[in-house]
């Protein structure tokens, strides 16, 4: 097709845009000799200036992951225990019942939890009909002695007649006899006084020996029969602890050895090993280790408690219980180098005391290990170490293990 010349009146329109089409041209043209001019100097002056600059150049440094202190696992001489479950119970309980019987409850003068002193009256039976026993066995002494008194005069007599003849030898055997018949009554008359002043005696129920009232039955106007318990007494109040352990701990426990017990209140209190158990219980395969308790106001017979014995003592590589992390059901420890990396290590861990955990394998003694920040961080993370805070003025230092 022909182009079409634009009319008179629109020409100069077309001659503005032309002249603005070839000053954009320009500007572009201009624009890309600048680029060739600057591409040209870069391969010159500015190549020449970075290699120049390249030798001093540095990689930029690592940022620290967290600002941390270090402990140093340390070799400490620590006490070897054995650790075991049992229960608290009486040294001895002594069972007190009536030795009367038919007898009425007059008084009752001890009751539970109270201290009781070898012979102290816990309770008192009416003494009545003991009384009347009493009074009725006095009177067949008397009864007894005078017959004896007639068979002895008898007796005497027939042994001055025996050689006159006025008496036959049957006559004077019966005055005889008679004689010891009479002491034998009198000495019936006596044992049956002394048997109710016995029995008067025993109407006064007593403690068997030092100790603690641990139950009682007794109660005021009761009649009791011989042999129902009527209180029963933890012998001097000595309580003991009954720890149960396995057949492969028991050779390791010897009497003498010192025990500490936890309470359930959380107190403790001191033991010592009395006696090993002879026999071993064929449904647990456990035994028996009886441990004398030092007396406590806390300890009470029929508690269940922890108990700790201590077999020896031994070293052990310790780290603080703040280095110690949790990682995959692990338990791990950061050591660092002197540039500050860290690096993971499992362990495997053992006693503890107080806040120090001995570490049986995978850190050794003199190792550097994250005490504090620990938690926040991985394996191959870089920190910055600082030393530790002192305490404050007033704070006491940390206890030297």
């Amino acid at each position: 097709m022909s182009s079409i010349e634009p009319s008179a009146r629109h020409r100069p329109f077309w001659r503005r845009a032309s002249l603005l089409a070839a000053a954009t041209a320009s500007v572009v043209a201009a624009a890309l000799a600048l680029v060739v001019s600057d591409s040209a100097t870069g391969q010159g002056g500015d190549a020449r200036t970075t290699a120049a600059e390249a030798p001093t150049s540095k990689a930029p440094a690592t940022r620290p992951a967290l600002t941390v202190t270090l402990a140093q696992a340390t070799a400490i001489d620590w006490p070897v225990t054995l650790a075991a479950n049992g229960n608290i119970a009486a040294w001895q309980e002594a069972v007190i019942g009536a030795e009367v019987q038919g007898l009425r409850i007059a008084e009752v003068r001890a009751s539970v939890g109270d201290r009781v002193r070898k012979g102290q009256v816990l309770a008192t039976f009416a003494p009545e009909t003991i009384q009347v026993e009493r009074a009725q066995s006095a009177a067949a002494i008397a009864e007894a002695e005078a017959q004896l008194a007639q068979a002895a005069a008898d007796a005497a007599r027939a042994r001055t007649l025996a050689d006159s003849g006025a008496l036959s030898a049957q006559q004077i055997n019966q005055f005889l006899t008679a004689e010891k018949t009479a002491q034998a009554r009198l000495a019936a008359a006596r044992a049956q006084a002394q048997a109710a002043e016995l029995r008067l005696a025993q109407t006064r129920l007593v403690a068997p020996d030092d100790g603690v009232i641990s139950a009682r039955a007794a109660t005021v106007g009761a009649v009791v029969s011989p042999g129902v318990e009527l209180f029963r007494l933890i012998r001097q109040g000595r309580l003991e602890w009954r720890a149960e352990v396995t057949a492969a701990e028991l050779a390791r426990i010897a009497p003498g050895q010192r025990v500490r017990v936890s309470l359930p209140d959380g107190s403790e209190v001191a033991g010592k090993v009395r006696m090993l158990a002879p026999t071993v219980d064929p449904q647990t395969r456990n035994a028996l280790v009886y441990v004398d308790l030092e007396r406590s106001p806390n300890a009470r017979a029929g508690l269940f408690a922890r108990g700790v014995f201590e077999l020896g003592r031994a070293s052990a590589v310790t780290v603080p219980q703040s280095a110690i992390v949790l990682r995959d059901g692990f338990s791990c420890v950061f050591r660092a180098d002197p540039a500050g990396r860290v690096t993971q290590v499992k362990v495997e861990t053992g006693r503890r005391v107080g806040d120090r955990v001995e570490i049986v394998s995978g850190v050794k003694a003199g190792d550097s290990v994250v005490a504090t920040g620990a938690a926040f961080l991985a394996d191959g993370d870089t920190v910055r170490i600082v030393a530790p805070t002192p305490p404050a003025a007033g704070q006491p230092a940390a206890e030297k293990k």
